[in-house]
């Protein structure tokens, strides 16, 4: 694969430097030059809403950690993880991970499971997190801490048994994804999605039961809940109309008011999308062929109209305040058919594709869709993501967002692997810590789909001495040759 063509961030050592590349690229990116004083960080501002409060504005974005047990039960790679969350200094954890509500969602055999046999060790885990936080901040520090877990069903993306083997579970006949999926793909019926929205529940309820303060109702991705709300060709009562199409996380919402009370539901949605990509000849991203009346997106974005794509999203945002839903965290896309979209990265992992565009045009593209939401329906607060790609400047554009109302929360990824203490830095005004800062390399993409644990091999020194680094090197050298 040819190497990346674009500007590397880390050679864009000053604020002029950026401005004339972003300027020069056209990229509507804007930032603030310099950082505010601890006490007067807009980033350090406390938010509350809806009966919880954050006491600053970096959130934890959820990940997969491909390192749980047959079960679904976290091991000590992914304590280690979440130790480093706590330790983080940010004050809002977005779900941690990723846990499947039931065994065939699973996303890899080694992903979480929330069930009557797990949830004591995920209460175990989230108390991991926040002694982490008490540990490194002061005792009672965790008492503006949120912590939330995410609930999903992997759908289309599902490998429960065996990393090279997909089993997938979809909402509706897709055009050009099912082609991808040689062996086919099974179509959930109506009732099969009742019972999985009873899954939800009762999976929101153990969460509760654990200790967490919030459940997120995955819906982006390219999951199941995120291609619910495109099942715009869907026959039957989930299907069509949005009130169809938004009737699985309606189910959800209402099934845990009325069983766990008390309990908090957020939503993180892929506030847009795009046709699928695919990787061209020279290695590049191009867009899949699709008809010119390709429906089967949700909020599909054509020729960068933005804020027409936003319509439906629009409408989501509506309908989640009239449930009494105020926390959102907004992505967009998918990490498997569009990830210049939805994650942002120079170098691609290994079944990826070279971005066909500066990564920073991604960054941009987010903050300006989650500005336009923002502006929609103020009262819902709202995270933002596809952060990390920004490095030194992450909190420069993070400071702006924040400050300008853009944005509630600045959310971290990747970031949080190599260098888990950037927001207590930022927030304390020390100097970033440059050899520590997420270059986007996607090891902690490649591993995972090669069945290796998910984890910084090239900048965390601990999982650059473990075996599975040697193992992925080879994986990676035999893949180029």
């Amino acid at each position: 694969m040819a190497e990346p063509r674009w500007a590397r961030v880390a050679t864009l050592r000053t604020p002029e430097a950026f401005r004339l590349h972003l300027a020069a690229s056209g990229i509507p990116l804007s930032f603030d030059e310099s950082l505010a004083a601890p006490s007067d960080s807009p980033l350090g501002r406390p938010l509350e809403a809806d009966g919880m409060r954050a006491g600053n504005r970096f959130c934890v974005l959820p990940m997969e950690g491909w390192d749980g047990t047959a079960e679904g039960h976290p091991t000590e790679l992914t304590r280690r993880r979440w130790r480093n969350f706590g330790r983080s200094g940010a004050k809002l954890v977005w779900g941690g991970e990723a846990a499947a509500v039931r065994h065939d969602g699973r996303a890899n055999p080694c992903q979480l499971v929330i069930s009557p046999g797990t949830w004591e060790s995920l209460a175990r885990l989230r108390d991991d997190l926040v002694a982490a936080h008490d540990g490194s901040f002061g005792r009672g520090a965790a008492g503006d801490l949120v912590v939330g877990l995410q609930l999903t069903h992997s759908g289309r993306y599902a490998r429960p048994n065996a990393w090279d083997r997909p089993e997938p579970q979809v909402a509706f006949a897709h055009p050009v994804l099912d082609r991808r999926f040689p062996g086919g793909v099974r179509v959930l019926g109506d009732e099969d999605l009742d019972r999985l929205a009873e899954d939800f529940v009762r999976a929101a309820v153990l969460a509760r039961r654990a200790g967490f303060q919030f459940v997120d109702l995955k819906h982006c991705h390219g999951y199941l809940g995120h291609e619910l709300l495109a099942a715009h060709e869907r026959p039957g009562r989930y299907g069509g109309p949005l009130e169809n199409r938004t009737r699985f996380l309606r189910t959800i919402v209402d099934g845990v008011r009325a069983e766990a009370p008390g309990l908090r539901v957020g939503v993180r949605v892929s506030a847009f999308d795009t046709v699928p990509f695919r990787k061209g000849e020279s290695g590049q991203g191009e867009p899949e062929q699709v008809d010119e009346g390709y429906s089967s997106a949700f909020s599909l974005l054509r020729d960068e109209r933005m804020d027409e794509a936003l319509g439906e999203s629009r409408e989501l945002l509506r309908l989640l305040h009239g449930l009494g839903i105020r926390w959102v965290c907004v992505s967009a896309g998918s990490p498997y058919y569009n990830p210049h979209v939805q994650r942002p990265a120079l170098f691609p992992p290994s079944d990826g594709y070279l971005p066909p565009e500066d990564p920073l045009a991604g960054v941009a593209r987010q903050v300006r869709a989650t500005a336009l939401l923002k502006a929609g329906v103020p009262d819902v607060v709202l995270v933002g993501s596809a952060y990390s790609y920004l490095q030194e400047w992450l909190p420069h554009v993070g400071q702006r967002v924040v400050r300008e109302g853009r944005a509630d929360f600045v959310g971290l990824g990747r970031m949080v692997l190599s260098y888990p203490e950037m927001p207590a830095d930022v927030l304390a005004g020390r100097p970033l810590a440059r050899r520590r800062l997420c270059r986007t390399f996607s090891d902690c993409t490649t591993a995972p789909r090669m069945g290796l644990p998910s984890g910084c091999y090239p900048l965390d020194p601990f999982y650059g001495a473990r075996p599975e680094a040697a193992r992925l090197k080879e994986i990676k050298e035999a893949l180029r040759a």
